[in-house]
C-alpha cells in the first residue's frame, strides 16, 4: 500500500493490510557444509528459538559478506565448491518479503571471496579479498590477493560496483562493521602473515587510502564482527573464542579484551542490533551455535541462543538495525 499520509488523530477499522519490513531481526546466509543457499532468520526478541529458513539466495556459496538498512540486505562476492567458482555476484534479500529468493544486482567489480563489508544507510562498501586463478602462467600463478574497495550505491544496485580508495595492504578474511560515518576493518591474512591491522574508511572520503588506527589484540583471520553507533567488536578465528571492542571516538588505542564466545570457532559470521550482537555458525568442527553478546555487559562470556538451522561456516550476515 502506498500514497497514505496519516495524521494525528486519524484512526482506521477493517479491511485495511499494511506490509512492512520486519524489525529487530538478522539474516544469516548461504555458507558450506555442503554449499548452502539457505538464508536463516534470527528474531531478536525470541532468539532462543531455533531460527527460520526463509527464501534462498540466488545461489549457492561461502566466504562471502554482507551489509545492509532498515529494509534490504546486500550480499557480495563468495566462492562455490566447484572448480572453484569465484563470484562477483551481489545478490539483494528485501525484507518484507523474505521468502522470495535474493534478486541479483549489479556485480562487485572483481570476482574475490574472503572480502569484508560495511555499510550505512545509502552505501555498502566491499573490501580486500582473494582469487585463485588455477593455471595461470608465470609470475601471475596462484593467489591473488586484494586491498581493492568496492562501494555499491543501494539505490542504483543495479550498477556494477565503483571502484574507491584502496586498503593500506592487501589481505583476505578480514571483518567489518561501522556506524553512519566510517567502516574499521579488522584483521586479515596474507600467505603467510596474518594481521592484527585495523583500517578505517571514511565514507566521505572513501577515494583516499582507507587510515591505520589501533590494532587488534590478537592477529588472526575469518572471524567475524558487528556493531553499534559507538563501538565494533570483533570474535573468534581459528582456535579462538576471543572478543576484542573498538571504540571509535578512540580508535587509535590497541581493542580492549572483552568476554568470550561460547566457543572459539571461525569461519563464523554475526549481525546486531544498537544493545546486541549475534555470533552464528563456524567451524569448530561445523556448528549451528549462535552466540550473542549484551554490549552492555561485554565482559561476560556470551550467552549460548537457539541455533542456525543447520551446521554451517563461511556464511554471512546482516541486520536491519539503523546506525544512525
Amino acid at each position: 500500500m502506498s500514497g497514505f499520509t496519516i495524521t494525528a488523530g486519524v484512526s482506521f477499522s477493517g479491511g485495511f493490510t499494511f506490509t512492512e519490513a520486519p524489525v529487530g531481526n538478522a539474516w544469516f546466509a548461504g555458507g558450506n557444509g555442503p554449499v548452502l543457499s539457505t538464508v536463516d532468520r534470527i528474531t531478536f526478541a525470541t532468539d532462543t528459538n531455533t531460527a527460520s529458513v526463509r527464501g534462498p539466495l540466488s545461489a549457492g556459496r561461502y566466504y562471502f559478506s554482507g551489509t545492509g538498512n532498515t529494509d534490504y540486505a546486500w550480499f557480495g562476492g563468495g566462492t562455490t565448491a566447484t572448480n572453484p567458482q569465484i563470484r562477483s555476484t551481489v545478490d539483494r534479500i528485501t525484507y518484507a518479503t523474505d521468502t522470495e529468493t535474493a534478486l541479483v544486482r549489479g556485480p562487485l567489480s572483481q570476482q574475490r571471496y574472503g572480502a569484508a563489508a560495511a555499510g550505512n544507510t545509502y552505501n555498502g562498501w566491499w573490501a580486500g579479498g582473494f582469487q585463485y586463478i588455477p593455471g595461470s602462467p608465470g609470475p601471475d600463478a596462484g593467489p591473488f590477493y586484494y586491498s581493492r574497495v568496492d562501494r555499491i550505491t543501494y539505490a542504483t544496485d543495479t550498477a556494477t560496483a565503483s571502484v574507491r580508495g584502496p586498503l593500506s595492504g592487501s589481505r583476505r578474511s578480514a571483518t567489518a562493521t561501522g556506524n553512519e560515518t566510517d567502516g574499521w576493518f579488522g584483521g586479515g591474512t596474507f600467505h603467510p602473515d596474518t594481521y592484527t591491522t585495523v583500517n578505517r574508511i571514511t565514507y566521505a572520503t572513501d577515494t583516499a587510502t582507507a587510515s591505520t588506527r589501533g590494532p587488534l589484540s590478537l592477529a588472526r583471520a575469518n572471524f567475524a564482527s558487528t556493531g553499534n553507533s559507538t563501538n565494533g567488536w570483533f570474535g573468534g578465528g581459528p582456535g579462538y573464542s576471543r572478543v576484542d571492542r573498538i571504540t571509535y571516538a578512540t580508535d587509535t588505542a590497541t581493542a580492549s579484551v572483552r568476554g568470550p564466545l561460547s566457543v572459539g570457532r571461525h569461519g563464523l559470521a554475526a549481525a546486531g542490533s544498537t544493545t546486541d550482537g549475534w555470533f552464528g555458525g563456524g567451524y569448530s568442527p561445523y556448528v549451528s551455535l549462535v552466540d550473542r553478546i549484551t554490549f552492555a555487559t561485554d565482559t561476560d562470556t556470551a550467552s549460548v541462543r537457539g541455533p542456525l538451522s543447520q551446521t554451517k561456516f563461511g556464511l554471512a550476515a546482516a541486520s536491519n538495525t539503523s546506525l544512525a
